[in-house]
């Protein structure tokens, strides 16, 4: 058997963080946990469970994750989210390229649990992810919220079966506030990098969004909550755009103050003098 880490960053998880370190006992050789600082028995937890543990101030997911990969004593990395755990056929899947680990990336679909109910269409599954990979040709990337597995060019990703279940949503509630929440992420995110919003956008994207996921992906198999989803998807995007679009505007206007023009010409001058 070749050695894997598991690695999961964590804040405040001390609900979900026994379940998805019992789902990685079979096949973990080390457990590494990197908290934020949690306030609740997130770090008790997990040490009780044999994690080793880290401390770190949060840096924004893909720099968090980043740094939980340097803490790994091995260097074949399985990263888990503390909302999630492995299902049966995952963990045989993994047990069994264990043995070699010829590939040095691996993919597995994600099923998120919401509201006590797995989902199974829509934008949401397959959501499949890059999550047992060779640190060494691998490192997060993206654009926060939504961090990714960037791999290097020329090496395959191999897909296993079984699927990680993702517990994000209780109630209704829950999804609300994160969309609220991963929408400004999102929007700062996009303007960091460049990206700009438009009426067009704010109506465009939402629509399609909707459309895709209830229809072409067809959401409206999972009945109600197929629908919600789709409506909820729609709004975090739109909210997304509608962030971006003021948060681009509060910048034009702090650049065009007259505030601003008297010490640009201050600058001017100062810069002459010299």
């Amino acid at each position: 058997m070749q050695p894997l880490s598991v690695v999961i960053i964590t804040f405040n998880e001390e609900h979900n963080i026994a379940r998805c370190i019992h789902s990685v006992k079979m096949l973990a050789d080390e457990i590494i946990v990197l908290d934020s600082w949690s306030t609740d028995r997130t770090v008790e937890i997990a040490r009780s469970l044999g994690a080793t543990i880290y401390q770190e101030k949060f840096r924004g997911y893909i720099g968090q994750k980043n740094l939980a990969m340097q803490f790994a004593s091995h260097n074949y990395i399985l990263s888990l989210d503390a909302d999630e755990e492995l299902d049966e056929q995952l963990v045989l899947s993994i047990l069994h390229e264990k043995k070699s680990l010829l590939r040095r990336a691996y993919s597995m679909n994600r099923c998120t649990n919401y509201c006590g109910r797995y989902i199974r269409h829509g934008l949401w599954y397959p959501d499949k992810k890059i999550r047992l990979f060779d640190r060494r040709i691998a490192k997060w990337g993206g654009l926060n919220p939504h961090d990714k597995i960037i791999v290097q060019n020329g090496f395959p990703v191999h897909h296993l079966k079984g699927d990680i279940l993702h517990y994000s949503f209780n109630t209704l509630e829950d999804h609300i506030w994160q969309n609220n929440r991963l929408s400004s992420i999102a929007a700062t995110s996009l303007y960091n990098n460049g990206a700009r919003s438009s009426w067009f956008k704010m109506l465009a994207h939402p629509a399609w969004a909707f459309i895709n996921g209830y229809f072409f992906r067809r959401g409206f198999l999972d009945g109600k909550d197929g629908f919600t989803i789709a409506v909820n998807t729609s709004h975090q995007v739109f909210l997304k755009y509608s962030k971006l679009f003021k948060l681009q505007q509060s910048k034009q206007k702090k650049a065009s103050s007259p505030l601003a023009t008297p010490l640009i010409a201050q600058k001017k001058s100062i810069a002459g003098e010299g």
